[in-house]
């Protein structure tokens, strides 16, 4: 089940455990299911431990607990939805990538999700809400998105609008009630090409107003508006002698900050015997700087990273974030499964995620950038009903 989480809060996140989750969805869009009810529900627990480390520093961990559920209603319907708790605690850097720099921090986040859709003789009709609420960050979302299928049933259109509205609170009282509303429109097409091929083109837009400045960051002034472009591809192909199956992908983005992404991902899904399933994966995620980002520079005798030639002030828009950097990552990773019987079924996902200025794939990517590791360990156990 493929389930939407508000976006994150002001404060930095761990990037990685992000990208990953939103690697099929819009805030407020879910990708659309199958174009039938579903015969049997289903209700899991899954639970997700995240730690990042950069020069040593065993910066963020995250332990994260949830509970997933799909309901079939009148053999025409269905409710799914989840719950989930963040509980994240760390060093937070608080100038680039300066360790000396970094701040204790603990907090939790909690967040749910629901979605209600109607299945009917040519699509389908899907209505969503989700929340996600923290000490400094609030989010609440809706959605509705609809499927239309030709006769044959082998070519698929989908059309998705949501909506976000922010609410951010900074511990430091920088900004007070500080608000960001976000709308997300969703296009694509999903076409069955072959008996074992299957491809889908998606075009999506989110324009958000508001507030994006980091309030947690020195020098740090971002415009209020932000329009974000994306275009994705996927290849789905079944072999039939190893019984197997290749995911492939490509995303390229960009907004308005004048970044620019590609992001490329393929996944192997291997049945094997007695009901287990391997999946090996790969994904490579390139993005350029934002128009307004700046590398801070290191003094020995003056200490923290300031701005060299770079009057305060001076510039309307400024960031020293490493996140609006150029840089490039790699994720790579394995999921073993095992299915138990009818009923029963269980996961265990292991990633790591590791980042770098001069992977960026066009020139030399950001200097100064300290590297970035992070590792993922998944666990999920699911039963259907």
């Amino acid at each position: 089940m493929q389930l939407t989480r508000p976006p994150k809060r002001a404060e930095e996140k761990p990037k990685a455990a992000l990208m990953l989750a939103a690697a099929l969805a819009l805030p407020g869009v879910l990708p659309a299911r199958a174009e039938t009810a579903p015969e049997y529900g289903m209700i899991g627990v899954r639970y997700l431990h995240y730690l990042d480390e950069q020069s040593g520093l065993r910066r963020i961990t995250v332990n994260s607990p949830s509970l997933v559920f799909l309901a079939p209603i009148a053999g025409e319907w269905s409710l799914e939805g989840g719950l989930t708790t963040d509980n994240v605690s760390g060093a937070s850097p608080r100038y680039h990538t300066l360790v000396a720099g970094a701040s204790k921090m603990n907090d939790r986040r909690r967040a749910g999700d629901l979605r209600l859709t109607r299945y009917l003789p040519w699509g389908t009709l899907a209505v969503g809400a989700a929340y996600s609420v923290e000490h400094d960050y609030g989010s609440k979302a809706l959605s509705v998105q609809a499927s239309v299928s030709t006769e044959d049933k082998n070519t698929t259109l989908h059309f998705g609008l949501g909506g976000a509205n922010d609410t951010i609170n900074p511990v430091n009282t920088v900004v007070v009630n500080e608000k960001k509303r976000t709308t997300d429109l969703l296009l694509g097409v999903t076409r069955v090409v072959t008996r074992k091929d299957i491809v889908q083109f998606n075009l999506t837009q989110s324009a958000g107003h508001g507030y994006y400045t980091d309030p947690y960051k020195t020098f740090d002034t971002r415009p209020r508006e932000r329009i974000h472009n994306a275009v994705s591809g996927k290849w789905n192909h079944h072999f039939s002698g190893s019984g197997g199956t290749s995911r492939l992908s490509y995303r390229f983005s960009s907004d308005s900050f004048k970044t620019r992404a590609h992001t490329f991902s393929e996944e192997y899904v291997q049945p094997l015997p007695e009901g287990w399933t391997l999946t090996p994966s790969l994904r490579y995620y390139s993005q350029s700087a934002a128009n307004f980002y700046v590398d801070a520079v290191y003094d020995p005798v003056l200490g923290p990273p300031f701005l060299a030639g770079i009057r305060p002030g001076s510039r309307q828009y400024i960031s020293m974030d490493q996140r609006l950097s150029a840089f490039g990552a790699v994720t790579y990773g394995i999921k073993i499964a095992r299915q138990f019987g009818p009923d029963w079924s269980a996961e265990v996902k292991l990633d790591r995620y590791e980042q770098r200025g001069s992977w960026a794939m066009f020139g030399n990517g950001s200097k100064g950038l300290d590297n970035l590791t992070a590792n993922f360990v998944q666990i999920g156990l699911y039963r259907r009903w």
